[in-house]
């Protein structure tokens, strides 16, 4: 594997990772650890430390392209760091990474749930669950205010970039009022170009799938979002 680690600090889990993976590329935003990460980096030929902001850098750039995400994320980038991963690198089939609780609670959740979000819906269209362990804030020192999880989980589709634009857009606006009705929500968003849904295309949408007028974004499961988004022609049909 050729790895992506986000928040290196200064290299624990980086070193016992060049131990087993081809190459690995370390991101750590703290220059506190800059001088650590970049010396162990300087002895080898298989690290590359990056001392910036993995959200802002251009993971596509990445060479050697990476295969696998392994960290311990920052739980304020967590969702968004690993959102992009899934979307600019289809490289990667594993992620492997601590999380806190109940972030890692909406990534595999499911519909008619309290954690289940328009995080939950991207995430599986594109991935699937492997594993999860707890990890209570007592192992940490000093212990956060949260506990955490472990978090497993691998590739099962690479989407194009202009489909994968479209179930997000899509996902997102039907989640942006969690309560709203779907056709609420939707009646008057730009989907596909300039023009915006109406209140009857997305009921017949809906009818078209045997779903009522007044379905919730959270009833719905990730594939018939996707069976949505052809009905509402966001996506082409199969």
């Amino acid at each position: 594997d050729v790895v992506l680690e986000v928040g290196a600090a200064g290299g624990t889990l980086t070193r016992r990772l060049v131990e087993q993976a081809s190459f690995v590329h370390a991101f750590e935003i703290d220059l506190r650890f800059a001088q650590a990460l970049t010396r162990f980096a300087d002895s080898r030929d298989d690290l590359r430390a990056y001392m910036v902001d993995g959200l802002r850098y251009r993971l596509a750039d990445l060479d050697p392209p990476p295969t696998a995400v392994v960290a311990n994320l920052a739980y304020n980038i967590a969702v968004p760091l690993l959102m992009r991963t899934i979307s600019v690198l289809p490289g990667v089939q594993r992620w492997a990474v601590m999380l806190q609780r109940e972030l890692a609670e909406r990534l595999f959740a499911v519909p008619r749930t309290k954690a289940y979000s328009a995080v939950s819906v991207l995430v599986q269209l594109s991935c699937g669950f492997e594993a999860s362990r707890p990890v209570p804030r007592t192992v940490f020192a000093p212990p956060p205010r949260v506990d955490s999880a472990f978090v497993t989980f691998t590739r099962s589709r690479v989407w194009p970039a202009d489909e994968a634009f479209a179930l997000d857009t899509l996902v997102r606006t039907s989640f942006a009022q969690r309560r709203k009705q779907i056709v609420n929500s939707l009646s008057g968003a730009t989907m596909r170009g300039a023009d915006a849904l109406t209140r009857d295309e997305v009921r017949a949408a809906l009818g078209a799938l045997s779903l009522p007028d007044t379905t919730r974004p959270e009833e719905l499961t990730p594939p018939t979002f996707v069976a949505l988004a052809q009905e509402l022609g966001c996506l082409p049909r199969p």
